[in-house]
């Protein structure tokens, strides 16, 4: 069967810039690649708070899977980007909501910053249907 790829950037989501938020891969099954994903809001504000951010990269995150016929339950692997270790319960917290049961694989990383200073959380993911 032949391999097919889309690029994807859905309007529930701010347009990026220099990137793509989602690849899918369609063949026998439909592999969807999805960028790290911020606590920005599609009209581009960037929550204050920590727990306000991780919240919005999590909906940026369901949003792009739903643009694309999944939930979270297709996620096979996210690979998340906290700038502060006081916020690790907090993110754990809110993952634990948006996952319930599912566990997918799962990298956690701390770093210095990200592209713009005011984000304090990135999340992305690859998904499988």
């Amino acid at each position: 069967m032949p391999v097919d790829i889309t690029h994807s950037n859905p309007a529930a989501v701010r347009a990026p810039t220099g990137y793509t938020h989602a690849i899918q891969i369609s063949g026998e099954h439909r592999r969807l690649i999805i960028s790290g994903q911020v606590g920005m809001a599609v009209d581009g504000s960037v929550s204050s708070s920590g727990e306000g951010q991780i919240a919005q990269a999590f909906a940026n995150l369901r949003a792009i899977l739903s643009a694309h016929g999944m939930g979270v339950e297709n996620i096979v692997k996210t690979t998340s980007f906290l700038t502060d270790r006081g916020m690790l319960d907090a993110f754990r917290s809110a993952r634990s909501v948006v996952f319930g049961d599912h566990a997918p694989a799962s990298t956690l990383l701390f770093v210095a910053g990200l592209a713009d200073p005011r984000w304090v959380v990135e999340i992305e993911a690859e998904a499988v249907a």
